[in-house]
């Protein structure tokens, strides 16, 4: 493979958890070079956070997957030795990243004002729960009270159904894709102008953005969005739009006119309605769809419509997914070794450059695994 584009970048890892660490894994998926600065004896608390209970030697298979590829340099922030050393590294390194509560850096020593006074070029990027101000600053900015508090939860699930979590940690992992896109634009913006920048997110502001479509129509209209009362998807779409039990799984409907529908399954009580029935009467409708597509297969359904360039599609588990020829023609996933322990399949980078993906094999790094390493480059560097 070519040089990778982020090559020559080091960045710091103050970041613990989801959030930032995703960023960071992003960032070295790209070729730069991540350090996690790592507190001694305990290291990110991440690596005792396990998912499934799932292990890989000492630390969880959470830790490995989310930090694959990067360095470990295990230091006492405390410690007036260790916080020098990890000084010295600001001072050659090109972006840091932390989030730690507002406050924390601060105490260190390593809030933004004191890293630019090191490295007037660093782009120093923290993410906060709630951001600096408010009553909410210092409350913990953990993934499900953030999707609760942010109002994401009521978008999930059908209109009488209690509120519901996506399942994922959508928060930490669109924060830290907001985090990598503020600092890919400071490094275009420190090329040019030779300033460092100080980046912010928040997880709350990052779901707020993530819901615009919701809260530009509750704006607009005062209303809150209301949910379908079965098969909802989304509470701003009229029907079809849903999932759908069929007879031998479920079918995923999206945007179509209801009577290119009603004539693909040949369903004669769907064309008593109009275009613009399809949101005022929804619920109507798509009781007659649910019902309707109970007698007959998956697989009929998607035959009836794909031939009328209906947008359908069938819902997969992921074995069912993993078995399918489209997806193994995507080559998503890559095996990552770290350190003798268990090889650990997961997925690569989703981004492409010139036709190449991005791969490594590296897993993650043991506590301080790279002290030594560091110690000795800095060296030489100062030196």
């Amino acid at each position: 493979m070519s040089t990778l584009p982020l090559h020559g970048l080091t960045v710091l890892e103050f970041s613990q958890y989801l959030s930032g660490p995703s960023a960071g894994l992003r960032l070295a998926d790209l070729g730069a070079k991540v350090i996690k600065i790592e507190r001694p004896g305990t290291g990110d608390a991440c690596r005792q956070l396990s998912i499934g209970n799932q292990w890989v030697d000492e630390s969880s298979l959470l830790f490995h997957t989310i930090n694959r590829n990067k360095q470990s340099f295990a230091a006492d922030l405390k410690d007036k030795k260790d916080l020098e050393l990890v000084k010295n590294l600001i001072r050659i390194s090109d972006v840091m990243t932390h989030n730690f509560r507002p406050g924390v850096m601060e105490k260190i020593g390593l809030d933004f004002e004191s890293v630019k006074n090191l490295n007037p070029k660093m782009i120093y990027a923290e993410i906060t729960g709630y951001g600096k101000e408010g009553p909410w600053k210092d409350k913990p900015g953990q993934d499900l009270l953030i999707q609760s508090l942010s109002g994401l939860t009521f978008t999930t699930g059908n209109g009488k159904t209690d509120p519901v979590p996506p399942g994922l940690a959508v928060a930490d992992m669109i924060c830290g894709a907001h985090l990598v896109q503020g600092i890919l634009a400071a490094l275009i913006r420190t090329q040019k102008t030779g300033e460092g920048a100080h980046i912010e997110v928040s997880l709350m502001e990052s779901m707020l953005d993530f819901q615009f479509e919701f809260l530009t129509t509750y704006f607009a209209s005062g209303c809150l969005p209301q949910r379908s009362l079965i098969n909802n998807a989304h509470s701003l779409l009229g029907a079809p739009y849903g999932i759908y039990k069929t007879a031998s799984g479920y079918i995923a409907l999206a945007m179509m006119p209801i009577h290119k529908l009603s004539a693909a399954i040949d369903c004669e009580s769907l064309n008593k309605y109009s275009e613009e029935e399809t949101f005022s009467k929804r619920d109507e409708i798509k009781e007659i769809i649910a019902g309707f597509l109970l007698q007959n297969t998956t697989e009929h359904w998607l035959e009836k419509l794909i031939e009328r360039d209906l947008w359908a599609m069938p819902v997969m588990n992921w074995n069912e997914l993993s078995m399918h020829e489209a997806y193994r023609a995507l080559d998503m996933e890559q095996v990552i070794y770290s350190n003798g322990a268990k090889p650990v399949t997961t997925t690569r980078c989703p981004i492409r450059m010139n036709e190449e993906k991005f791969k490594s094999d590296t897993g993650a790094p043991k506590l301080g695994q790279h002290n030594q390493q560091i110690l000795e480059e800095l060296k030489e560097i100062v030196h």
